[in-house]
């Protein structure tokens, strides 16, 4: 491989990274996975002893037998059992972390860019209103020099 084509690869790279979405991209993998933390100790400080209050703690220990005997876990587990527990957990996971970046993120960011076009659409119009009283405004002045040519043409 030729000098020029190490370097056109190298530009190619170095364009990608610096592209604007890659960075952001980054740094939302970065913060999500710090936020995962986050939910997973609420989920099991908060969610799970409030389940816990009606059943056991570890939502992974509910599960349900579809063939017998169900005994045992792991390698040494027996018969068909559904381990509905751990996808409730999961899914309670998933809505929680949902419902934090909409409430705490999606949500606030929409309303300050809602008000942040309504601030610009209000400048545009306060501009097209002062373009056209301009308008108006220099009609007038050549309909009144037109009118004083007129009254000078008729006196002569």
């Amino acid at each position: 491989m030729s000098d020029n084509g190490k370097t056109s690869v190298w530009q190619g790279f170095k364009a990608f990274l610096m592209r604007g979405n890659v960075v952001d991209l980054a740094v939302a993998v970065v913060i999500g996975a710090a936020f995962t933390n986050i939910v997973n100790a609420v989920v099991k400080g908060v969610i799970n002893p409030l389940v816990g209050a009606f059943g056991t703690k570890n939502l992974d220990s509910y599960s349900s037998c579809l063939k017998g005997p169900c005994e045992g876990t792991g390698d040494t587990a027996t018969g068909v059992t559904i381990m509905w527990g751990s996808v409730l957990g999961a899914t309670l996971q998933f809505v929680i972390t949902a419902a934090v970046v909409y409430f705490l993120m999606v949500l606030p960011m929409a309303k300050y860019l809602a008000r942040v076009e309504a601030r610009r659409k209000a400048k545009e119009g306060t501009q097209e209103v002062v373009e056209i009283s301009e308008l108006e405004v220099l009609k007038e002045i050549r309909d009144t020099l037109v009118a004083q040519r007129g009254q000078g043409q008729g006196e002569r």
